[in-house]
Protein backbone atom coordinates (compact mmCIF):
# COMPACT_ATOMS: atom_id res chain seq x y z
CA UNK A 1 0.00 0.00 0.00
CA UNK A 2 1.22 3.51 -0.85
CA UNK A 3 0.84 6.13 1.90
CA UNK A 4 -0.75 9.46 1.02
CA UNK A 5 1.77 12.16 0.10
CA UNK A 6 4.56 9.76 -0.77
CA UNK A 7 6.13 9.13 -4.15
CA UNK A 8 7.27 5.89 -5.65
CA UNK A 9 11.06 6.18 -6.06
CA UNK A 10 12.36 5.88 -9.61
CA UNK A 11 14.59 2.81 -9.94
CA UNK A 12 18.21 3.60 -10.67
CA UNK A 13 19.59 2.32 -13.96
CA UNK A 14 21.52 -0.89 -13.48
CA UNK A 15 24.59 0.71 -15.11
CA UNK A 16 24.88 3.45 -12.49
CA UNK A 17 28.21 3.19 -10.67
CA UNK A 18 27.96 1.89 -7.12
CA UNK A 19 30.50 4.46 -5.90
CA UNK A 20 31.51 8.00 -6.84
CA UNK A 21 33.33 7.87 -10.16
CA UNK A 22 33.47 4.14 -9.56
CA UNK A 23 33.11 1.02 -11.71
CA UNK A 24 31.85 1.71 -15.24
CA UNK A 25 30.62 -0.67 -17.88
CA UNK A 26 31.33 1.70 -20.77
CA UNK A 27 34.95 1.32 -21.89
CA UNK A 28 37.42 3.80 -23.31
CA UNK A 29 39.28 3.13 -26.53
CA UNK A 30 42.76 3.53 -25.02
CA UNK A 31 44.37 1.91 -21.98
CA UNK A 32 44.89 3.50 -18.64
CA UNK A 33 48.56 3.49 -17.63
CA UNK A 34 50.08 3.15 -14.18
CA UNK A 35 53.80 3.90 -14.02
CA UNK A 36 55.30 2.78 -10.71
CA UNK A 37 58.75 4.15 -9.93
CA UNK A 38 60.49 3.20 -6.72
CA UNK A 39 63.67 4.87 -5.54
CA UNK A 40 67.01 3.09 -5.29
CA UNK A 41 65.89 -0.52 -5.83
CA UNK A 42 68.49 -2.91 -7.20
CA UNK A 43 67.65 -4.90 -10.27
CA UNK A 44 68.37 -8.18 -8.51
CA UNK A 45 66.15 -7.42 -5.48
CA UNK A 46 63.19 -9.45 -6.71
CA UNK A 47 62.42 -13.01 -5.76
CA UNK A 48 61.39 -13.46 -9.42
CA UNK A 49 65.00 -12.61 -10.32
CA UNK A 50 66.27 -15.33 -7.99
CA UNK A 51 67.35 -13.17 -5.06
CA UNK A 52 68.28 -15.48 -2.16
CA UNK A 53 66.78 -13.27 0.57
CA UNK A 54 64.22 -10.72 -0.70
CA UNK A 55 60.61 -11.83 -1.15
CA UNK A 56 58.39 -9.84 -3.52
CA UNK A 57 55.36 -12.07 -4.25
CA UNK A 58 53.16 -9.36 -5.75
CA UNK A 59 55.83 -7.94 -8.04
CA UNK A 60 56.57 -11.53 -9.03
CA UNK A 61 52.88 -11.86 -9.97
CA UNK A 62 53.10 -8.64 -12.01
CA UNK A 63 56.07 -10.16 -13.86
CA UNK A 64 54.08 -13.35 -14.53
CA UNK A 65 51.36 -11.16 -16.02
CA UNK A 66 53.82 -9.30 -18.22
CA UNK A 67 57.47 -9.20 -19.22
CA UNK A 68 60.49 -8.78 -16.96
CA UNK A 69 63.54 -7.25 -18.61
CA UNK A 70 66.54 -8.84 -16.95
CA UNK A 71 69.12 -6.45 -18.40
CA UNK A 72 67.62 -3.05 -17.63
CA UNK A 73 69.79 -0.10 -16.63
CA UNK A 74 69.74 3.43 -15.34
CA UNK A 75 72.30 5.22 -17.51
CA UNK A 76 72.84 8.10 -15.05
CA UNK A 77 72.25 6.29 -11.76
CA UNK A 78 71.22 8.94 -9.24
CA UNK A 79 67.84 10.50 -8.51
CA UNK A 80 67.92 13.75 -10.48
CA UNK A 81 69.42 12.73 -13.86
CA UNK A 82 67.70 9.34 -13.83
CA UNK A 83 64.27 10.95 -13.49
CA UNK A 84 65.12 13.38 -16.27
CA UNK A 85 65.77 10.37 -18.51
CA UNK A 86 62.55 8.71 -17.34
CA UNK A 87 60.39 11.80 -17.98
CA UNK A 88 61.99 12.85 -21.30
CA UNK A 89 62.93 9.56 -22.97
CA UNK A 90 66.42 10.94 -23.55
CA UNK A 91 69.97 9.71 -23.05
CA UNK A 92 72.41 11.78 -21.01
CA UNK A 93 74.06 12.92 -24.24
CA UNK A 94 70.76 14.55 -25.17
CA UNK A 95 69.33 15.77 -21.85
CA UNK A 96 72.73 16.99 -20.66
CA UNK A 97 72.42 15.92 -17.00
CA UNK A 98 75.64 13.99 -16.35
CA UNK A 99 75.42 13.89 -12.57
CA UNK A 100 73.45 14.87 -9.48
CA UNK A 101 72.64 18.57 -9.21
CA UNK A 102 69.63 20.24 -7.63
CA UNK A 103 68.34 23.69 -8.51
CA UNK A 104 68.05 23.34 -12.31
CA UNK A 105 64.60 24.61 -13.45
CA UNK A 106 62.98 21.52 -14.91
CA UNK A 107 60.62 23.04 -17.46
CA UNK A 108 63.24 25.35 -18.97
CA UNK A 109 65.66 22.47 -19.48
CA UNK A 110 63.16 19.75 -20.41
CA UNK A 111 59.91 21.12 -21.88
CA UNK A 112 58.71 17.89 -23.59
CA UNK A 113 57.86 15.14 -21.13
CA UNK A 114 55.91 11.89 -20.94
CA UNK A 115 53.01 13.44 -18.99
CA UNK A 116 52.90 16.59 -21.13
CA UNK A 117 52.60 14.59 -24.35
CA UNK A 118 49.93 12.28 -22.94
CA UNK A 119 48.06 15.25 -21.49
CA UNK A 120 48.05 16.97 -24.90
CA UNK A 121 46.63 13.76 -26.36
CA UNK A 122 43.63 13.36 -24.10
CA UNK A 123 45.02 11.64 -21.01
CA UNK A 124 44.35 12.77 -17.46
CA UNK A 125 47.78 12.78 -15.79
CA UNK A 126 48.37 12.51 -12.06
CA UNK A 127 51.58 12.12 -10.04
CA UNK A 128 51.65 10.94 -6.43
CA UNK A 129 54.83 10.76 -4.38
CA UNK A 130 58.39 11.68 -5.23
CA UNK A 131 59.27 14.04 -8.10
CA UNK A 132 62.77 15.37 -7.20
CA UNK A 133 62.65 18.31 -9.58
CA UNK A 134 63.12 22.07 -9.20
CA UNK A 135 61.12 24.05 -8.27
CA UNK A 136 59.73 21.38 -6.00
CA UNK A 137 56.17 22.14 -7.17
CA UNK A 138 57.03 21.88 -10.88
CA UNK A 139 54.42 19.58 -12.41
CA UNK A 140 56.54 18.49 -15.39
CA UNK A 141 53.41 18.19 -17.52
CA UNK A 142 51.13 16.45 -15.01
CA UNK A 143 47.65 17.86 -14.39
CA UNK A 144 48.29 17.59 -10.69
CA UNK A 145 50.94 16.40 -8.23
CA UNK A 146 50.44 15.12 -4.67
CA UNK A 147 53.99 15.46 -3.43
CA UNK A 148 56.28 13.67 -1.01
CA UNK A 149 59.93 14.04 -1.90
CA UNK A 150 61.31 12.66 1.36
CA UNK A 151 64.06 14.37 3.33
CA UNK A 152 65.20 16.71 0.57
CA UNK A 153 68.27 18.58 1.78
CA UNK A 154 68.02 21.17 -0.98
CA UNK A 155 64.40 21.96 -0.16
CA UNK A 156 64.99 22.00 3.59
CA UNK A 157 68.15 24.03 3.81
CA UNK A 158 68.46 26.49 0.94
CA UNK A 159 66.51 29.62 0.13
CA UNK A 160 64.39 29.69 3.28
CA UNK A 161 61.75 27.41 1.82
CA UNK A 162 58.68 26.37 3.78
CA UNK A 163 58.62 22.57 3.91
CA UNK A 164 54.86 22.41 4.21
CA UNK A 165 54.58 24.42 1.00
CA UNK A 166 56.17 21.63 -1.01
CA UNK A 167 55.35 18.41 0.82
CA UNK A 168 51.71 17.29 0.86
CA UNK A 169 52.55 14.21 2.89
CA UNK A 170 54.03 16.32 5.71
CA UNK A 171 50.89 18.50 5.79
CA UNK A 172 48.76 15.37 5.95
CA UNK A 173 50.95 13.75 8.63
CA UNK A 174 50.68 16.72 10.97
CA UNK A 175 46.89 16.44 10.87
CA UNK A 176 46.80 12.81 11.99
CA UNK A 177 45.77 11.79 15.53
CA UNK A 178 48.75 11.78 17.90
CA UNK A 179 50.95 13.93 15.65
CA UNK A 180 51.46 17.55 16.67
CA UNK A 181 52.09 20.61 14.50
CA UNK A 182 55.84 19.99 14.61
CA UNK A 183 55.59 16.33 13.66
CA UNK A 184 57.91 15.20 10.90
CA UNK A 185 58.98 12.07 9.07
CA UNK A 186 62.41 12.79 10.57
CA UNK A 187 61.18 12.41 14.16
CA UNK A 188 63.11 9.16 14.61
CA UNK A 189 66.36 10.84 13.50
CA UNK A 190 67.00 8.41 10.64
CA UNK A 191 68.19 10.38 7.63
CA UNK A 192 67.67 9.93 3.90
CA UNK A 193 71.30 8.99 3.19
CA UNK A 194 72.07 7.24 6.45
CA UNK A 195 72.98 3.57 6.81
CA UNK A 196 71.34 3.53 10.26
CA UNK A 197 68.22 1.35 10.21
CA UNK A 198 65.33 0.88 12.65
CA UNK A 199 61.61 0.13 12.39
CA UNK A 200 59.02 2.84 11.66
CA UNK A 201 58.04 4.50 14.95
CA UNK A 202 54.56 5.77 14.03
CA UNK A 203 51.39 3.80 13.17
CA UNK A 204 51.92 1.90 9.95
CA UNK A 205 49.16 3.74 8.01
CA UNK A 206 51.21 6.93 8.55
CA UNK A 207 54.21 5.56 6.64
CA UNK A 208 55.01 7.42 3.37
CA UNK A 209 54.69 4.17 1.42
CA UNK A 210 51.14 3.66 2.69
CA UNK A 211 50.35 7.34 2.05
CA UNK A 212 51.20 7.05 -1.67
CA UNK A 213 48.80 4.13 -2.08
CA UNK A 214 46.08 5.74 0.06
CA UNK A 215 46.28 8.88 -2.08
CA UNK A 216 46.18 6.77 -5.25
CA UNK A 217 43.05 4.90 -4.17
CA UNK A 218 41.40 8.18 -3.19
CA UNK A 219 42.28 9.59 -6.62
CA UNK A 220 40.55 6.68 -8.35
CA UNK A 221 37.27 8.05 -6.95
CA UNK A 222 38.04 11.54 -8.29
CA UNK A 223 39.44 10.79 -11.75
CA UNK A 224 37.62 11.82 -14.91
CA UNK A 225 35.85 8.64 -16.09
CA UNK A 226 35.64 9.95 -19.65
CA UNK A 227 39.41 10.13 -20.14
CA UNK A 228 42.10 7.47 -19.95
CA UNK A 229 44.68 8.22 -17.30
CA UNK A 230 48.39 8.15 -16.62
CA UNK A 231 48.94 7.61 -12.90
CA UNK A 232 52.55 7.99 -11.75
CA UNK A 233 53.08 6.28 -8.38
CA UNK A 234 56.52 7.29 -7.13
CA UNK A 235 57.69 5.76 -3.86
CA UNK A 236 60.52 7.38 -1.90
CA UNK A 237 61.53 3.94 -0.57
CA UNK A 238 63.48 1.64 -0.60
CA UNK A 239 65.87 4.64 -0.57
CA UNK A 240 66.93 5.45 2.98
CA UNK A 241 65.60 6.08 5.59
CA UNK A 242 65.72 2.33 6.17
CA UNK A 243 62.69 2.32 8.46
CA UNK A 244 60.03 -0.11 7.25
CA UNK A 245 57.22 -1.27 9.58
CA UNK A 246 58.31 -3.58 12.40
CA UNK A 247 56.99 -6.74 10.70
CA UNK A 248 58.97 -6.05 7.51
CA UNK A 249 62.15 -5.13 9.40
CA UNK A 250 61.98 -8.26 11.58
CA UNK A 251 61.51 -10.52 8.58
CA UNK A 252 65.03 -9.75 7.39
CA UNK A 253 66.69 -8.94 10.70
CA UNK A 254 65.97 -12.52 11.76
CA UNK A 255 67.09 -13.88 8.39
CA UNK A 256 70.46 -14.97 7.06
CA UNK A 257 73.51 -12.70 7.07
CA UNK A 258 75.04 -12.29 3.63
CA UNK A 259 78.55 -10.98 3.15
CA UNK A 260 78.66 -8.47 0.26
CA UNK A 261 80.90 -9.33 -2.71
CA UNK A 262 84.25 -7.54 -3.01
CA UNK A 263 86.10 -7.58 -6.32
CA UNK A 264 89.83 -7.93 -6.88
CA UNK A 265 89.80 -4.34 -8.18
CA UNK A 266 87.90 -2.58 -5.37
CA UNK A 267 90.94 -0.88 -3.80
CA UNK A 268 90.94 1.54 -6.76
CA UNK A 269 88.69 3.97 -4.86
CA UNK A 270 90.20 3.57 -1.40
CA UNK A 271 91.32 7.22 -1.34
CA UNK A 272 87.68 8.23 -0.70
CA UNK A 273 86.89 5.67 2.02
CA UNK A 274 85.04 6.75 5.15
CA UNK A 275 84.70 3.45 7.03
CA UNK A 276 81.99 3.48 9.69
CA UNK A 277 80.54 6.86 8.67
CA UNK A 278 76.74 6.59 8.77
CA UNK A 279 76.29 8.40 5.44
CA UNK A 280 79.18 6.70 3.68
CA UNK A 281 79.39 6.39 -0.05
CA UNK A 282 82.55 4.32 0.03
CA UNK A 283 83.66 2.26 3.01
CA UNK A 284 82.77 -0.64 5.25
CA UNK A 285 80.42 -1.06 8.19
CA UNK A 286 80.81 -3.50 11.05
CA UNK A 287 78.90 -6.75 10.31
CA UNK A 288 76.01 -6.04 12.69
CA UNK A 289 75.38 -2.56 11.30
CA UNK A 290 75.55 -3.82 7.73
CA UNK A 291 73.04 -6.56 8.53
CA UNK A 292 70.63 -4.01 10.02
CA UNK A 293 71.06 -1.81 6.94
CA UNK A 294 70.18 -4.64 4.57
CA UNK A 295 67.24 -5.66 6.81
CA UNK A 296 65.86 -2.12 6.59
CA UNK A 297 66.45 -1.95 2.84
CA UNK A 298 64.89 -5.31 2.08
CA UNK A 299 62.07 -4.53 4.52
CA UNK A 300 61.29 -1.35 2.60
CA UNK A 301 61.06 -3.39 -0.62
CA UNK A 302 58.72 -5.98 0.89
CA UNK A 303 56.57 -3.20 2.37
CA UNK A 304 56.22 -1.59 -1.08
CA UNK A 305 55.36 -4.99 -2.53
CA UNK A 306 52.52 -5.41 -0.01
CA UNK A 307 51.17 -1.91 -0.61
CA UNK A 308 51.25 -2.38 -4.37
CA UNK A 309 49.04 -5.42 -3.90
CA UNK A 310 46.63 -3.16 -2.00
CA UNK A 311 46.57 -0.81 -4.98
CA UNK A 312 46.16 -3.63 -7.53
CA UNK A 313 43.17 -4.93 -5.55
CA UNK A 314 41.68 -1.42 -5.65
CA UNK A 315 42.06 -1.37 -9.45
CA UNK A 316 40.09 -4.61 -9.53
CA UNK A 317 37.40 -3.14 -7.26
CA UNK A 318 37.00 -0.26 -9.72
CA UNK A 319 36.83 -2.76 -12.61
CA UNK A 320 39.94 -1.21 -14.14
CA UNK A 321 42.37 -4.15 -14.08
CA UNK A 322 41.69 -5.38 -17.62
CA UNK A 323 41.92 -1.85 -19.03
CA UNK A 324 45.11 -0.75 -17.26
CA UNK A 325 48.74 -1.29 -18.22
CA UNK A 326 51.30 -1.34 -15.40
CA UNK A 327 55.01 -0.59 -15.77
CA UNK A 328 57.35 -0.96 -12.79
CA UNK A 329 60.86 0.53 -12.67
CA UNK A 330 63.38 2.07 -10.30
CA UNK A 331 65.41 5.22 -10.92
CA UNK A 332 68.64 3.40 -9.94
CA UNK A 333 69.91 0.80 -7.50
CA UNK A 334 71.92 0.76 -4.26
CA UNK A 335 75.33 -0.85 -3.87
CA UNK A 336 74.45 -2.09 -0.35
CA UNK A 337 78.09 -2.74 0.56
CA UNK A 338 79.10 -4.45 -2.70
CA UNK A 339 82.82 -3.78 -3.28
CA UNK A 340 82.66 -1.47 -0.21
CA UNK A 341 80.24 0.97 -1.88
CA UNK A 342 76.91 2.16 -0.56
CA UNK A 343 74.27 4.31 -2.26
CA UNK A 344 74.53 4.83 -6.05
CA UNK A 345 76.14 6.85 -8.92
CA UNK A 346 78.76 4.21 -9.81
CA UNK A 347 78.63 1.99 -12.93
CA UNK A 348 78.50 -1.35 -11.10
CA UNK A 349 75.47 -3.62 -11.19
CA UNK A 350 74.17 -2.82 -7.70
CA UNK A 351 73.91 0.85 -8.67
CA UNK A 352 73.06 0.84 -12.38
CA UNK A 353 71.03 -2.36 -12.89
CA UNK A 354 67.31 -1.77 -12.21
CA UNK A 355 64.05 -3.74 -12.25
CA UNK A 356 61.88 -3.16 -15.31
CA UNK A 357 58.51 -4.95 -15.67
CA UNK A 358 55.95 -4.23 -18.41
CA UNK A 359 52.43 -5.62 -18.09
CA UNK A 360 50.24 -4.45 -21.02
CA UNK A 361 46.49 -4.02 -20.46
CA UNK A 362 44.79 -7.33 -21.21
CA UNK A 363 41.87 -5.80 -23.10
CA UNK A 364 44.21 -3.93 -25.45
CA UNK A 365 46.86 -6.64 -25.76
CA UNK A 366 44.99 -9.95 -25.38
CA UNK A 367 47.67 -11.92 -27.23
CA UNK A 368 50.69 -10.44 -25.46
CA UNK A 369 53.34 -12.79 -24.18
CA UNK A 370 52.92 -13.20 -20.41
CA UNK A 371 55.51 -14.39 -17.93
CA UNK A 372 58.47 -14.04 -20.28
CA UNK A 373 61.94 -12.75 -19.42
CA UNK A 374 63.76 -10.74 -22.09
CA UNK A 375 67.52 -10.19 -22.10
CA UNK A 376 67.77 -7.23 -24.51
CA UNK A 377 69.58 -4.30 -22.90
CA UNK A 378 67.02 -1.61 -22.07
CA UNK A 379 67.17 1.68 -20.20
CA UNK A 380 64.94 4.21 -18.42
CA UNK A 381 64.72 6.37 -21.55
CA UNK A 382 62.77 3.48 -23.13
CA UNK A 383 59.84 3.98 -20.73
CA UNK A 384 58.45 7.12 -22.41
CA UNK A 385 58.25 5.73 -25.97
CA UNK A 386 56.84 2.46 -24.60
CA UNK A 387 53.97 4.19 -22.82
CA UNK A 388 53.29 6.50 -25.76
CA UNK A 389 53.02 3.49 -28.06
CA UNK A 390 50.59 1.87 -25.61
CA UNK A 391 48.48 5.03 -25.81
CA UNK A 392 48.65 5.23 -29.59
CA UNK A 393 50.48 8.56 -29.42
CA UNK A 394 53.26 9.61 -31.77
CA UNK A 395 56.70 9.71 -30.16
CA UNK A 396 58.24 13.22 -30.32
CA UNK A 397 61.51 13.82 -32.15
CA UNK A 398 63.08 14.85 -28.82
CA UNK A 399 63.03 11.21 -27.66
CA UNK A 400 65.96 8.90 -28.35
CA UNK A 401 64.74 5.95 -26.31
CA UNK A 402 62.98 3.05 -28.00
CA UNK A 403 59.66 1.39 -27.22
CA UNK A 404 59.96 -2.07 -25.69
CA UNK A 405 56.27 -2.83 -26.29
CA UNK A 406 57.08 -5.10 -29.23
CA UNK A 407 59.42 -7.11 -27.03
CA UNK A 408 56.78 -7.29 -24.30
CA UNK A 409 54.02 -8.44 -26.62
CA UNK A 410 56.12 -10.83 -28.71
CA UNK A 411 55.88 -8.58 -31.75
CA UNK A 412 59.63 -8.32 -32.34
CA UNK A 413 60.57 -5.65 -34.87
CA UNK A 414 64.07 -6.33 -36.02
CA UNK A 415 67.44 -5.95 -34.34
CA UNK A 416 67.74 -4.26 -30.95
CA UNK A 417 70.53 -1.90 -29.83
CA UNK A 418 74.03 -3.32 -29.30
CA UNK A 419 74.78 -1.51 -26.04
CA UNK A 420 73.93 1.43 -23.84
CA UNK A 421 76.26 4.18 -22.64
CA UNK A 422 76.15 5.26 -19.00
CA UNK A 423 77.93 7.91 -16.99
CA UNK A 424 77.93 9.86 -13.75
CA UNK A 425 80.19 12.48 -12.22
CA UNK A 426 81.27 11.19 -8.82
CA UNK A 427 84.31 11.40 -6.57
CA UNK A 428 85.45 14.45 -8.56
CA UNK A 429 85.65 12.59 -11.87
CA UNK A 430 83.49 11.17 -14.63
CA UNK A 431 82.66 7.48 -14.31
CA UNK A 432 81.92 6.21 -17.83
CA UNK A 433 80.69 2.79 -18.97
CA UNK A 434 79.18 0.83 -21.83
CA UNK A 435 77.36 -2.49 -21.55
CA UNK A 436 75.05 -4.87 -23.34
CA UNK A 437 74.17 -6.61 -20.07
CA UNK A 438 76.64 -9.39 -20.91
CA UNK A 439 79.92 -7.43 -20.96
CA UNK A 440 80.76 -4.09 -19.37
CA UNK A 441 83.64 -1.69 -19.93
CA UNK A 442 84.22 1.06 -17.33
CA UNK A 443 86.52 4.08 -17.41
CA UNK A 444 87.21 6.51 -14.54
CA UNK A 445 88.36 9.81 -16.00
CA UNK A 446 90.68 11.16 -13.30
CA UNK A 447 93.53 8.67 -13.72
CA UNK A 448 92.09 6.66 -16.60
CA UNK A 449 91.43 3.43 -14.66
CA UNK A 450 89.81 0.81 -16.84
CA UNK A 451 87.72 -2.24 -15.93
CA UNK A 452 86.19 -4.96 -18.03
CA UNK A 453 83.69 -7.48 -16.69
CA UNK A 454 82.16 -10.63 -18.14
CA UNK A 455 78.70 -10.32 -16.59
CA UNK A 456 77.55 -13.71 -17.84
CA UNK A 457 80.35 -15.59 -16.09
CA UNK A 458 80.84 -13.06 -13.27
CA UNK A 459 77.56 -11.23 -12.48
CA UNK A 460 78.97 -9.91 -9.18
CA UNK A 461 81.84 -8.18 -11.05
CA UNK A 462 84.51 -9.81 -8.91
CA UNK A 463 87.24 -10.02 -11.57
CA UNK A 464 88.60 -7.17 -13.66
CA UNK A 465 89.63 -8.70 -16.99
CA UNK A 466 91.05 -5.56 -18.58
CA UNK A 467 94.64 -6.87 -18.46
CA UNK A 468 93.78 -10.47 -19.37
CA UNK A 469 95.74 -11.25 -22.59
CA UNK A 470 93.03 -13.63 -23.69
CA UNK A 471 90.54 -10.76 -23.65
CA UNK A 472 92.72 -8.12 -25.33
CA UNK A 473 90.75 -7.94 -28.58
CA UNK A 474 87.43 -7.90 -26.74
CA UNK A 475 88.62 -5.12 -24.39
CA UNK A 476 89.85 -3.08 -27.37
CA UNK A 477 86.46 -3.40 -29.05
CA UNK A 478 84.58 -2.24 -25.95
CA UNK A 479 87.02 0.61 -25.34
CA UNK A 480 86.31 1.86 -28.85
CA UNK A 481 82.59 1.64 -28.22
CA UNK A 482 83.04 4.08 -25.34
CA UNK A 483 85.26 6.29 -27.50
CA UNK A 484 82.48 6.50 -30.08
CA UNK A 485 80.04 7.74 -27.42
CA UNK A 486 82.46 10.37 -26.07
CA UNK A 487 83.91 11.74 -29.29
CA UNK A 488 83.25 15.50 -29.58
CA UNK A 489 82.13 15.82 -25.95
CA UNK A 490 82.83 19.32 -24.63
CA UNK A 491 85.07 18.01 -21.83
CA UNK A 492 87.58 16.63 -24.32
CA UNK A 493 87.42 13.03 -23.09
CA UNK A 494 88.62 11.81 -26.51
CA UNK A 495 91.56 12.97 -28.62
CA UNK A 496 92.88 11.26 -31.76
CA UNK A 497 90.58 8.32 -31.13
CA UNK A 498 91.86 7.63 -27.58
CA UNK A 499 90.45 8.26 -24.11
CA UNK A 500 92.11 11.21 -22.36
CA UNK A 501 92.32 11.10 -18.54
CA UNK A 502 92.49 14.10 -16.24
CA UNK A 503 90.03 16.34 -18.04
CA UNK A 504 87.84 18.74 -15.99
CA UNK A 505 84.36 17.32 -15.41
CA UNK A 506 80.94 18.76 -14.80
CA UNK A 507 77.51 17.56 -13.70
CA UNK A 508 75.69 18.91 -16.73
CA UNK A 509 76.20 20.16 -20.24
CA UNK A 510 77.00 23.83 -20.70
CA UNK A 511 73.54 24.72 -21.95
CA UNK A 512 71.98 23.21 -18.81
CA UNK A 513 74.47 25.00 -16.53
CA UNK A 514 73.40 28.31 -18.06
CA UNK A 515 69.87 27.72 -16.70
CA UNK A 516 70.96 27.45 -13.05
CA UNK A 517 70.02 30.62 -11.12
CA UNK A 518 72.99 32.51 -9.69
CA UNK A 519 72.99 33.86 -6.15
Amino acid sequence: MRLAGTMTPTPLPVSTPSRAQGPRRDRLDRPNIVLVCVDQMRGDALSAAGHPVVRTPHLDELARNGTRFSRAYSATPSCVPARVGLFTGQSSARHGRYGYRDGVPFRAAHPVTLPSVLRENGYQTQAIGKMHVFPERARCGFDDVRLHDGFMHFGRRYGGRNLIAHDDYLTWLQRQPGVDAHGDYFDDGVGCNSMVALPWTKPEPYHPTNWVVTEAIDWLYRRDPEQPFLLYLSFHRPHAPFNPPQWAFDRYLDGPRVEPPRGDWSAVFDDVRTDGFHQMQRGRQDPESHHRTTAGYYGNITHIDQQLNRFFEALADFELSEDTAVVFVSDHGDMMGDHDFYRKSVPYEGSSHVPFIVSPARRFAPDAERGQVRDEVVELRDVMPTLLEMAGVEVPDTVDGRSVLGLATGDDRGPWRDEIHGEHTYFGQSLQWVTDGKRKFCWASERGEEQFFDLEADPAELTNLVDDPARADEVADWRQRLVSHLTDREEGFVSDGSLVPGRPVRSEAGWVADLVPTA
